[in-house]
């Protein structure tokens, strides 16, 4: 089910944006492949395999890439896959015997999807880092935080799940649609760092306009806005509002009581800060249900700041079914959403065992071929 059901990737086991980007290829109905490491790996999880979603809904075998009858295996695959995906630091898999030029060598058709943070080349490729860095480097770090401030430190949804995972997911699938008609592969550098620059392009636009005001949370979209914030109700738990257009602004006022003419003009910073104490007063009065019945479902712009705890159990996600549970595991279901060609619930992860490589392998190799690698005991159970 799906509709990337038919296209096969094979993905080289990582942490973090590699294995989101397989994940989303799998959920939305591609047969992914997934090589583990054959020795035991501790990768701080501290969690059952049931927890760690982002290996769900695929199957993996284990290998130990040193060994050269296991690259092997992996280059029989290749042969069969529309796509791999990797994300070691730049000449780890030539190293081992299964870089672009060898792969593409194998299948012309090939598409070599590579993410790392900062990138095949340039000073920093094969320097150490993670999500705080990449965005960092970007400008988007120093963008994020309250006024007077150090920067507040996002969530790695930033850098590693949206400049990295989402931009491999479309590079890599640009790159197969485009292998159909051509016939010929290609090799995919999907970098943190260009990615989350590219995120933050309407903000660059605005710096180039002069219009954007470099001090933190002294704009419109970075809480410096007293209509674009969050706030604390009587019983300390928070909404955000977010009325930017006039109109929606006007219904705030009114449903809040507020006269405009104590407000003033809307877009003028210098009234924001009155504003927002106005603003303040008013959510401080009443719980958090009291807005949410009264301004959810209006124009205002209103929603509740709710925990990953609470999120699930919310009506309109519950409606539309954006969270599902597999094996006892509440998770977000794959998105996003096709009228014709819908994705399957997802399954649950699997650990790579030598009782389930037959399994692992049906979707890629002849039976016997299978039974012939058996054979050679390259493939194992699985550390993860």
């Amino acid at each position: 089910m799906g509709p990337l059901a038919g296209v096969k990737v094979i993905e080289l086991a990582g942490i973090g944006p590699g294995p989101m980007a397989a994940m989303m290829f799998a959920d939305l109905g591609a047969t992914v492949l997934r090589i583990e490491r054959r020795e035991s790996v501790d990768l701080g999880l501290k969690k059952p395999l049931k927890y760690n979603l982002l290996l769900r809904n695929r199957k993996a075998i284990a290998l130990d890439l040193k060994d050269p009858q296991a690259v092997n295996l992996v280059k029989e695959l290749i042969q069969n896959a529309d796509a791999l995906i990797e994300g070691f630091r730049p000449g780890v898999t030539e190293r081992l015997g299964l870089g672009p030029q060898e792969c593409l060598e194998l299948n012309p058709r090939l598409v070599y999807g590579r993410i790392t943070g900062w990138g095949q080349t340039g000073p920093l490729a094969k320097a150490a880092g993670h999500d705080i860095n990449y965005i960092a480097l970007t400008g988007v770090l120093n963008a994020i935080g309250r006024k007077d401030q150090l920067p507040s430190i996002p969530l790695a949804l930033l850098g590693d799940m949206s400049g990295g995972a989402l931009y491999l997911t479309i590079g890599v699938l640009a790159a197969i649609l485009e292998a159909r008609q051509s016939a010929k592969g290609q090799v995919v550098d999907a970098a943190i760092v260009d990615g989350t620059a590219s995120m933050a392009t309407v903000f660059y636009g605005l710096v180039a306009a002069g219009t954007w005001n470099p001090q933190r949370a002294s704009n419109v979209l970075d809480s410096g806005a007293h209509f674009y914030d969050v706030y604390p109700c009587a019983d300390n738990e928070l909404i955000s509002i977010g009325p930017i257009e006039g109109r929606f602004h006007a219904d705030l006022l009114r449903h809040l009581r507020i006269d405009p003419k104590e407000i003033g003009e809307q877009s003028d910073p210098r009234n924001w800060p009155a504003a927002r104490a106005l603003f303040t007063k008013a959510f401080a009065q009443h719980p958090r249900a009291h807005w949410c019945e009264l301004l959810e479902g209006t124009d205002v712009c209103f929603a509740p700041v709710l925990s990953f705890a609470q999120a699930p159990a919310h009506p309109h996600l519950k409606a539309r079914g954006t969270f599902v549970e597999v094996d006892g595991v509440v998770q977000p279901a794959p998105a996003p959403r096709f009228s014709r060609t819908p994705s399957a619930l997802p399954t649950p992860p699997q650990k790579a065992s030598i009782a389930g490589i037959n399994d692992a392998l049906a979707d890629w190799l002849p039976a016997a071929r299978v039974t012939e690698w058996r054979s050679k005991n390259v493939m194992g159970d699985s550390g993860t």
